[in-house]
């Protein structure tokens, strides 16, 4: 059987922050149901561990790692969750915090984890078939692999695989790491290696030592290996673009399933979409809104200019005045964005609810209860509220970027094909006019509509695709 140790800094349903939470969760259940023993590796994060799962935790074992000049505490602890076991690395200095990252320690911090994973293999008696490792939070094992662990015989046959979910996060770290946390030497700090710019990058060195590359979705691989969204390492990419592959995620479709979603006033289905519309004026009176037959636009989304909220906020103060729309936005993020959508939420009171936090149950039924769903992303590596948006019957509008191109195929005005609305220049007033022609479908053609909604819902993002393409790629590799 084929052994797959999935490594990464975060995963659900313990604790995330982004997409490769939703990832580390779903991908391994995929792959376990396609036959492979796959098991997790994550940070134990004691503050932030849902009490829930405490008692299923149980010690594994204990032992220490070499941290520059001394020996460091690492416990693990295993558990159980649908079949997958999971390992979670132990250790109060570096993980007893209030959050994940963000911390002037990050480099020890995650380059602790990444030794740790490494040695725990040998004392739990697991030797993967494939390392699958996640983001620069775990890119730099490849580098230890080829140099301060290259003595350990059971460790010569492991292949690794990197997917970089978002290129933008590269783990920058000053050289003196290597002394002071790896206890390794300089001879891969050059060009070649994992220098970049006179600093430790280990995207790159992940990038150039992994044996192979994926990221999130087709275009997004593409997309990186250009200066536009290459983050500095389109270069890189591009020597090494013979190993890079672009796979596009999926959702949990059991999870997100509007005929059995539990915070939903009521369910439904493509063929019984009656439900939909009583989760719409529940969903509008939750948030203020008055209870109208109107077009309906949906946001959950960080705040970001990377997310397009600044542009957003720009068509929205256009459209508001003269279209009779409304809108519904949760999220949080940047304070200047924060207060410009808490301002459309004052300025349009009964067109615009801003809700400026992060709810899980209220996101749930803004993707059912709302009409349309933007995601105008200046880049998208993949993206998933769009595929949970189609999968409730909510039209998607999206920036032609990323995932965002892969998984909505845009409204063909003559023949009725698509899953959602896209346009590929990203201006403010390019997105305002997509919304608009989306609300006009939305009042003057409602068979149309529905008929896109009924496409939308018949979208398969199921992970088991996507489990089936890293399950092949793990055999070439083994090849």
């Amino acid at each position: 059987m084929l052994k797959v140790l999935f490594a990464a800094a975060e995963g659900a349903p313990f604790y995330k922050t982004g997409g490769l939470g939703d990832v580390a969760y779903a991908l391994p259940k995929a792959l376990h149901k396609a036959g492979v023993d796959v098991r997790v590796v994550l940070p134990f994060y004691p503050r932030l561990f849902p009490a829930k799962y405490r008692a299923e935790l149980r010690p594994l074992a204990q032992f220490s790692v070499r941290f520059g000049g001394q020996e460091k505490y690492v416990g693990v602890n295993t558990l159980t969750l649908g079949a997958v076991t999971y390992y979670l690395i132990d250790n109060e200095e570096f993980f007893g915090r209030d959050g994940l990252y963000g911390y002037w320690d990050d480099g020890g911090r995650f380059g602790f984890f990444q030794m740790a994973i490494v040695e725990m293999l040998q004392v739990i008696d697991f030797i993967p078939d494939i390392l699958h490792l996640n983001d620069w939070h775990t890119a730099f094992i490849p580098v230890l692999l080829r140099d301060k662990y290259s003595w350990i015989a059971p460790y010569q046959g492991i292949k690794t695989q990197l997917t970089i979910h978002n290129l933008q996060f590269q783990g920058w770290f000053p050289p003196s790491l290597l002394d002071d946390v790896f206890g390794i030497g300089r001879q891969f700090f050059n060009p070649d290696g994992f220098e970049k710019n006179g600093a430790m990058n280990w995207m790159k060195g992940g990038i150039n030592f992994a044996d192979r590359v994926s990221t999130v979705s087709p275009t997004y691989a593409g997309e990186i290996q250009t200066p536009a969204f290459g983050e500095g390492l389109d270069g890189v990419l591009r020597n090494q673009s013979w190993k890079l592959r672009g796979i596009l995620n999926g959702i949990d479709t059991t999870l997100y399933d509007p005929q059995t979603d539990a915070y939903l006033t009521a369910n439904y289905s493509a063929t019984a979409l009656g439900g939909k519309a009583q989760d719409k004026q529940a969903l509008q009176a939750e948030v203020g809104l008055p209870k109208r037959d109107v077009p309906l636009f949906g946001i959950v989304s960080r705040l970001t200019r990377q997310k397009g909220m600044d542009q957003l906020i720009t068509a929205l103060n256009v459209l508001l005045p003269g279209e009779d729309i409304q809108v519904v936005l949760l999220g949080t993020g940047d304070n200047d964005l924060e207060a410009g959508f808490t301002a459309l939420h004052d300025r349009f009171a009964g067109k615009a609810a801003s809700l400026i936090r992060f709810d899980e149950a209220l996101a749930q039924r803004i993707y059912a209860g709302a009409d349309f769903f933007v995601m105008p992303s200046a880049f998208e590596p993949s993206g998933l509220a769009q595929m949970m948006a189609m999968r409730y019957g909510t039209l998607p509008v999206v920036h032609e970027t990323g995932g965002l191109r892969d998984s909505v195929q845009p409204y063909n005005a003559v023949d009725g094909s698509g899953t959602g609305f896209s346009y590929w220049d990203f201006t403010p007033q390019v997105l305002a006019e997509t919304l608009v022609r989306a609300a006009h479908l939305y009042r003057e053609a409602p068979a149309a509509y529905q008929q896109l909604q009924q496409q939308a819902m018949a979208a398969d993002f199921d992970w088991v695709h996507a489990a089936q393409l890293y399950l092949s790629g793990y055999q070439e590799l083994l090849e």
